[in-house]
């Protein structure tokens, strides 16, 4: 093959301008899990701008110019809900052509699980509202944002089925009963409840405690803590959690 031009790009078949190459944009979306009271949630904010404008959607905004994409994840969520300082995993990169009606934009979907009653959201920046939605009925949303919100729901099941991340969500003590309703959020779907027990119980995980609840109308339930130290030396042995 010849030479090419120091401007041109051979694809295949084809002959492309070099600057085309750097005519697309690169965007961040954060889909952001609350858990509370056996309901599992998604932050959505109420679009005050254009494109979609009054449409709600997920966090989201351009990467600056020589901006880290992680950074910009953590300041986009920032301005726009108030929440800072969030641990959050990337779901995936989202690439379709004219998922933007601007222009191409490529964005990278972040995801974070949180405990709804540490934080206290609030709209701010161009988000004109913002709302916690039940994620089995969440509305239309602007640009691909269900597609994003589908793909960091299917990464947060698969992860809380191999890893313990819901203990974090519950009271230092609790039932098993509550973390059975936990587990049966997160996953969206139900156990039976003896098998569920015998399983969490059988993986020496949980360490019971001397005390039932309180101030309840039933039959107080026997409460336990999770055992984090033990998670970790069974893990260096390459125990598996599997709910």
């Amino acid at each position: 093959m010849p030479d090419r031009e120091p401007s041109t790009y051979y694809g295949n078949i084809y002959k492309i301008p070099i600057t085309d190459f750097y005519k697309f944009a690169v965007s961040v979306d954060c889909v952001i899990f609350g858990y509370e009271l056996g309901k599992l949630e998604v932050l959505l904010i109420q679009r005050g701008a254009e494109p979609y404008k009054g449409q709600w959607a997920v966090p989201g905004d351009l990467v600056y110019p020589y901006e880290n994409i992680d950074n910009a994840a953590k300041r986009v969520l920032g301005e726009l809900t108030g929440l800072t300082d969030m641990y959050m995993d990337q779901a995936k990169a989202f690439g379709e052509v004219d998922r933007h009606p601007v222009g191409r934009v490529v964005t990278i979907g972040y995801f974070s699980l949180i405990k709804k009653e540490l934080h206290n959201p609030q709209a701010s920046s161009w988000a004109e509202n913002l709302e916690w939605h039940d994620v089995n009925t969440v509305p239309q949303l602007a640009f691909d944002h269900n597609e994003i919100l589908n793909a960091s729901l299917d990464r947060l099941r698969k992860r809380a089925r191999r890893q313990p991340l819901g203990f974090n969500l519950l009271p230092d003590k609790f039932t098993l009963l509550e973390l059975q309703g936990l587990y049966e959020s997160l996953l969206g779907e139900k156990f039976d409840k003896p098998n569920f027990r015998k399983k969490v119980l059988d993986m020496k995980l949980l360490e019971p405690l001397n005390e039932v609840q309180r101030n309840v109308k039933h039959r107080p339930a026997k409460l336990f803590k999770f055992n984090e130290s033990r998670y970790n030396e069974l893990k260096k042995d390459g125990f598996d959690f599997a709910i």
